[in-house]
């Protein structure tokens, strides 16, 4: 049985209590867990939403096994004492919570953050939501696609002559995921000289708002409103899409020697002294011509075919693949990035490796996500000391739900 004695790397140690469901809070457990934190994951009895999404194999959800992997369940009914008990003495155990309910919820609770703060000084509490914890828009429910329309994202994604498309992958959720966990490791790092934890505020629509750093003081400056450029990047050409004889190529040569040995790599270099190509900025006002020149160099290849001269010649350069060329790809498998873990009743399951890696400190995939509250006996004996006849009478009473602790999976 898999615990946190288990667990090494620079997380080792550090207990966090994840209060979360569906996408970017369950992500950020996960980076916390990969790299070895004692992750709690407490659920209501019916289990993250999240279970329930996804493709599934074997009655298994294979979205829940990745994003839960490395994690501890316990299920446990807030709406009554007994569990609200529970949680309040597994906080005091922690170094970290993790919370993506709406806010106020967790005041309704009894769990906001002048509660948690006076149970357990040290604790740092991170609080993803759609708008953050205040201003006016604060109480409205968000998911990252709702933020993406807010914070201006939605209406550059696409081509121009459609409606704002959606990027096919939780982005903005994910992410924020990787700037709550930021934050908290910020926060664990000044808890070091402070002794006391603090209040880490992730939106959503903040995640997504941020990716328009270029765009904040051009609009400012200039009243320059961006619009949505299909696969052009604004302003840098050649840097595309360029159709093939079987599909598409993503070339990139964003300043002038790499243009240079582009230029050379498709026979075209009387366009080096075509002023309209002179310079990054001319280039770039000149995209349509340009593209369209490269293009008729391109749909005379495979993407294979194109995609080696770019890189014979240097210039960044990509088929766009699909899952089954990432599988199939040796650089995925150098890279560790397609991992078997192993799953007690799909014997294994492929997931993405860790990321960043580490050179002295690497992460770890412990286990696949454990099924809901497989880990409440454990919890509640090895954390908290509770006896066995306790924990089985909180069991009968319905303040926890226990899984079966020999079938651990999501």
């Amino acid at each position: 049985m898999s615990g946190p004695r288990d667990a090494f790397g620079p997380l080792a140690g550090v207990r966090v209590i994840e209060l979360c469901n569906t996408f970017a809070g369950p992500a950020c457990g996960r980076m916390l867990a990969d790299f070895g934190a004692d992750v709690i994951k407490v659920e209501p009895p019916e289990g993250d939403p999240v279970r329930q999404m996804g493709l599934f194999a074997e009655g298994v959800s294979l979205q829940a096994v990745s994003i839960q992997r490395g994690k501890r369940s316990i299920a446990l009914d807030l709406k009554t004492e007994a569990g609200k008990k529970v949680l309040r003495e597994l906080l005091a155990t922690a170094d970290v919570l993790i919370e993506n309910n709406r806010p106020g919820v967790m005041e309704r609770l009894g769990f906001g953050w002048d509660a948690v703060h006076a149970l357990n000084e040290r604790l740092v509490m991170v609080r993803i939501s759609g708008y953050g914890q205040t201003g006016p828009n604060a109480s409205r429910p968000g998911y990252g696609a709702i933020c993406d329309a807010f914070a201006g994202v939605r209406e550059l994604t696409g081509d121009p002559d459609r409606p704002p498309s959606r990027v096919a992958l939780a982005t903005t959720d994910y992410f924020t995921a990787v700037y709550s966990a930021f934050g908290a490791m910020m926060a664990l790092f000044h808890r070091q000289t402070s002794g006391r934890g603090q209040l880490v505020d992730a939106a959503l629509y903040e995640t997504a708002f941020s990716m328009m750093e270029g765009f904040v003081p051009a609009f400012e400056k200039l009243g320059h409103v961006p619009t949505r450029q299909g696969p052009n990047l604004p302003n840098v050409a050649p840097n595309s899409l360029y159709p093939t004889s079987d599909g598409y190529v993503l070339i990139a040569a964003n300043n002038g020697p790499t243009w240079e040995r582009l230029a050379r790599a498709i026979d075209r270099a009387e366009l080096l002294e075509d002023p309209r190509f002179a310079t990054v900025y001319s280039r770039g006002q000149n995209a349509a011509a340009l593209d369209a020149l490269i293009a008729e160099w391109t749909r005379q290849r495979t993407g294979a075919e194109a995609e080696a001269a770019m890189l014979r010649a240097e210039v960044p350069s990509s088929r766009v693949f699909t899952l089954a060329d990432v599988f199939r790809d040796p650089h995925f498998a150098a890279r560790e990035m397609l991992v078997d873990v192993p799953h007690p009743v799909l014997g294994s399951t492929k997931q993405q490796g860790i990321v960043p890696k580490l050179s002295e400190t690497p992460g770890q995939i412990r286990w696949s996500g454990h099924e809901i509250g497989a880990d409440s006996r454990d919890i509640l004996s090895e954390v908290l000391g509770y006896p066995a006849d306790a924990i089985e009478a909180l069991i009968a009473q319905g303040a926890v739900k226990a899984g079966d602790e020999n079938t651990k999976r999501a």
